[in-house]
């Protein structure tokens, strides 16, 4: 487990609170921690739980697990090339065939935008119990082709 670096999780909470547009008290009220509490936080002279954590995560509708990341809680992943994200979508129960495309597709243009590429593609077109890849439902789920 990484030691805890407060001082860049303060500054990273600082930044991420002044990016949601929130105030010091307005975070402080939505995550429910004291508005001093907070502010030791940020600047890096308390040490919060993964509880608060995840409650200021919450507040500024962001991960817990990339405030965890910040805190040293969690090592930072590499090298997976959005295969998780795929991984939940496909093995979903709760989703039909039709949503997971759409789901898989919305997720791909997002990481070709950010410039990601599409390498994971592949792996989530294997991924398919019928053998069907992602691109055989492509006019089905978004009513027209795919730029690729």
């Amino acid at each position: 487990m990484a030691s805890l670096n407060v001082g860049n999780l303060g500054e990273f909470l600082r930044e991420q609170r002044r990016t949601a547009q929130l105030s010091l008290r307005q975070l402080a009220d939505a995550a429910g921690v004291s508005n001093p509490y907070l502010s030791q936080i940020e600047r890096g002279l308390r040490k919060p739980s993964a509880e608060i954590l995840q409650q200021l995560a919450k507040a500024l509708r962001i991960s817990a697990e990339t405030l965890y990341v910040q805190a040293g809680i969690l090592d930072e992943r590499r090298g997976l090339d959005g295969v998780e994200v795929q991984t939940a979508i496909l093995t979903d129960p709760a989703l039909n065939e039709r949503q997971k495309q759409v789901l898989l597709q919305i997720y791909e243009s997002f990481r070709k935008e950010n410039g990601l590429g599409n390498g994971s593609k592949d792996a989530a077109a294997s991924g398919h119990e019928d053998g069907r890849g992602t691109d055989s439902l492509e006019t089905e789920a978004d009513g027209g082709p795919h730029a690729t």
